[in-house]
């Protein structure tokens, strides 16, 4: 009974190890922001207040500016609206015209338009009239220029500049007495935020290190180089041995591939270091985002992430309803601070999480090449882009290793070979560490700095691509035995045998 109770603390405060770790990276995040968001801020501000001068001073500056120009602009834009409505009728013209045409060459011309002289003379007497009514508008619009030249033929130019200069000077002395109060005034709040984030931040960092403190004793530690370690491990559905005491190391910034044939485990071995399967023994020991050595158990699943462990899955896992961008926001649930109620009420906080994770997606999406479908719905797009947005979504988790479900799967070659350097491309520039499960021997082989063949569940082989091929026990796996050679060596052996005890006699 202690000894449960005292697993269930130790749970308990690796878990209020990695949220206090989270909250105070966001505070610290908040610290690190405060004078970015404070200058996008004054920029909103400002921008509020030249719209409302705008509306005050718009009918000094009509009164002062050139009517001719004025007016000769509003008409060039009416006369492109009113280009647009014609184009559409002379498309008609043309329409109709090449109809008729094909009607006279089927025999089905209609009487009035039995010959083509009959034919294109309409279809000229339809575009002199499309022409016509282009210049009867100009005309309107002429019109229209005079009479308001001549409604303002009277006003004192001289005076309305004068008068719109005046109110200029008035609002920009306004400006900037507002914009000096409003410095003033979040001035104050800025350094009053600052203290409160440096609080918080000193009460966190105390709050961590006490619990680091208690929680050290009880933990393992990994060689330097090492990001995962694999001992024992065991996965029992009933009397069926998914996994049966395997044992493996993943190095720091390798990729490290896990073969097998069909049914030895290999998935399983995945969900179990994910936490979606409760592994039946065993343990698993990792080297988190914070260098920190935790026991994989002792953390649920949706705990996994924050350590640092990101997947994919082998079939394709999107929400197809929603958009690409999206699909990658769902990956970063667990980096987001504000509650259910904040969001409802759509407090500022969850814009300003939104547009740093947003900010985040994109780039990821440009690394991959699919910035283009940012804001395309998933569903329908080619599986070549599934398989990349799904990868791209593991890499907005910020782990430091990531877990490839046959990633090649149901590729053609010219993008399993685009995906081999992807993968190295991410393993290099994010510096991440890559377990990796995939059937294509190929793409295995040929990125892979390390190997571990499993079948049934138990270990066959560990090492570089070459020590894999060259395993016997590898390749009995994949290829399986000859009976008729397998006998035939067993008698060659008997036979050689009596030969040299005969020799010896």
């Amino acid at each position: 009974m202690a000894k449960m109770f005292d697993k269930i603390f130790s749970r308990n405060k690796e878990v209020a190890v990695t949220k206090t770790r989270q909250k105070l990276m966001w505070y610290k995040g908040d610290l690190d922001r405060l004078d970015d968001e404070e200058n996008t801020r004054k920029a909103g501000f400002v921008t509020r207040l030249q719209v409302r001068s705008n509306g005050k001073i718009k009918n000094a500056a009509f009164a002062a500016c050139d009517k001719e120009r004025y007016i000769d602009d509003v008409n060039t834009e009416k006369l492109k609206k009113f280009d647009i409505k014609l184009y559409m009728s002379y498309r008609a013209v043309n329409h109709a015209t090449y109809k008729r045409l094909f009607a006279l060459k089927a025999g089905k011309a209609k009487e009035k338009y039995n010959t083509e002289d009959s034919i294109w003379a309409a279809h000229f007497a339809a575009l002199d009239e499309v022409k016509k009514k282009r210049a009867d508008y100009i005309a309107k619009l002429d019109g229209v220029k005079k009479a308001f030249l001549d409604k303002y033929a009277a006003t004192d130019k001289a005076a309305a500049e004068s008068a719109y200069d005046a109110q200029k000077l008035a609002l920009t002395a306004e400006h900037d007495a507002k914009i000096a109060e409003y410095d003033k005034k979040r001035a104050a709040w800025k350094e009053k935020r600052k203290k409160s984030l440096e609080e918080k931040i000193e009460k966190y960092t105390a709050k961590l290190d006490g619990l680091l403190q208690e929680v050290s004793a009880d933990r393992a530690t990994l060689p330097d180089d090492t990001v995962l370690s694999v001992s024992g491990l065991k996965m029992y559905f009933g009397g069926l041995k998914a996994v049966d005491d395997l044992t493996f190391d993943v190095k720091k910034g390798e990729i490290f591939g896990l073969i097998g044939p069909n049914g030895a485990g290999k998935t399983t071995v995945f969900n179990c270091i994910t936490r979606f399967y409760n592994a039946t023994g065993g343990d698993m020991l990792f080297c988190n985002k914070a260098g920190e050595t935790v026991d994989l158990r002792r953390f649920k699943v949706h705990d996994v992430i924050l350590q640092g462990i990101s997947r994919t899955f082998q079939n394709v896992e999107l929400v197809r309803e929603i958009s690409v961008i999206e699909n990658l926001l769902v990956a970063s649930t667990r980096e987001i601070r504000s509650n259910l109620a904040v969001q409802a009420l759509g407090l500022p906080v969850v814009k300003r999480e939104e547009d740093i994770l947003k900010a985040r997606a994109m780039k990821i999406l440009d690394f991959m090449g699919i910035a283009t479908y940012a804001n395309w719905l998933a569903m329908g797009l080619p599986y070549g882009i599934l398989k990349k947005i799904e990868i791209a979504r593991a890499l907005m988790a910020d782990a430091t290793l990531i877990i490839l479900d046959e990633p090649a799967a149901g590729l053609n070659d010219s993008e399993t070979a685009e995906l081999s350097l992807l993968i190295k491309r991410i393993r290099d520039e994010f510096g991440v560490t890559i377990l990796l499960v995939e059937h294509d021997m190929k793409l295995v082989m040929s990125i892979c700095d390390r190997i571990c063949a499993i079948s049934f569940g138990r270990m066959l082989g560990i090492g570089t691509p070459a020590e894999i091929q060259a395993n016997k026990a590898v390749q009995e796996a994949y290829l399986g035995v000859d009976d008729a050679s397998g006998a035939e060596s067993e008698a060659d052996e008997k036979t050689d045998g009596a030969e040299e005890e005969g020799e010896k006699k």
